[in-house]
């Protein structure tokens, strides 16, 4: 999910009365209002329920696009929480494999301090991965193991979570076999892998957001390391994930800061972040996807 600046920014002025929160600047910018467009929204919405139920099935539709919804609404609410204007969810159709590109919201690129814009990136992915584990774990134990077919065509690469889940029930792997994903399974699936790619700390990814909030300008570092790291890997995997390193750099590695960046997060917070890093480790895979002969 990339929360996206809204626009151009109006000269200093007085701030909008709804821009209530202690320590901010007493003449704050105006703040630019991102325009609700909820038929645009809800037409997104049901144009990915089409494709994702054409495409998969009706099944990993609404499996997948619960996990995106809860994702999109812990932003939604978390920045309506902090009075930044926001608006609803865009689902991203996409005629093709998962039958999505996930989702984004727009928000204001004013956020009040660290401890803010910490709380809106996080509650995003943590709201998603409380239910695409569970589904991950109902998917998996409706799954089946089968003889490896080299004509298969579409290969996932398993996250850990997945590996444990697969482990936990059907017990260690057995040579020739390999676990057939039940469209539960595969909704689970996607739902860890656009977790992880959000938690990569770069730029406007929820990870970027949040590795802000944790480290403010040092951030930077984190965030040109982690995009040598990933480009280091699309080019030992050929380029799986060429079109998010490309993304990122016309978006902008680095960060900008917010109104208050002087406000420290807690330790309350770092320890989320850590837990957030873990869930990383556990959903992220150098290889996503590749094809049989």
């Amino acid at each position: 999910m990339t929360l996206r600046p809204s626009g151009s920014i109006a000269p200093l002025r007085t701030g909008p009365e709804q821009w209530i929160e202690e320590g901010l600047p007493e003449r704050p910018p105006n703040l630019v209002q991102p325009k609700q467009r909820i038929f645009l929204s809800l037409s997104l919405f049901l144009l990915t329920v089409a494709t994702t139920s054409y495409f998969v099935s009706p099944t990993y539709s609404a499996c997948v696009l619960a996990i995106l919804t809860a994702h999109e609404f812990g932003h939604y609410l978390a920045a309506r929480h902090y009075r930044v204007p926001a608006t609803l969810p865009y689902f991203l159709p996409a005629p093709f494999l998962l039958g999505t590109m996930g989702a984004v919201i727009r928000m204001s690129p004013f956020i009040p301090n660290r401890k803010a814009l910490f709380d809106i990136s996080a509650a995003g992915p943590l709201a998603g991965v409380v239910l695409a584990i569970p589904i991950s774990w109902v998917g998996v134990t409706l799954s089946s193991r089968q003889p490896i077919d080299d004509s298969l065509g579409l290969v996932l690469g398993e996250p850990l979570l997945f590996q444990f889940f697969e482990w936990a029930w059907f017990g260690s792997a057995e040579e020739g076999l390999t676990l057939v994903l039940h469209d539960v399974a595969f909704a689970g699936w996607v739902g860890l892998f656009i977790t992880a790619l959000n938690l990569i700390p770069v730029g406007q990814l929820d990870g970027g957001h949040i590795c802000y909030a944790v480290f403010a300008k040092r951030s930077f570092r984190v965030a040109i390391a982690s995009f040598l790291a990933l480009l280091a890997i699309s080019i030992a995997t050929r380029a799986s994930y060429a079109l998010l390193l490309v993304l990122l750099f016309v978006t902008g590695i680095r960060h900008m800061p917010t109104m208050d960046d002087s406000a420290p997060i807690g330790r309350g917070r770092q320890r989320i972040a850590a837990l957030l890093l873990v869930v990383f480790a556990l959903c992220f895979v150098p290889v996503p996807m590749s094809f049989g002969q």
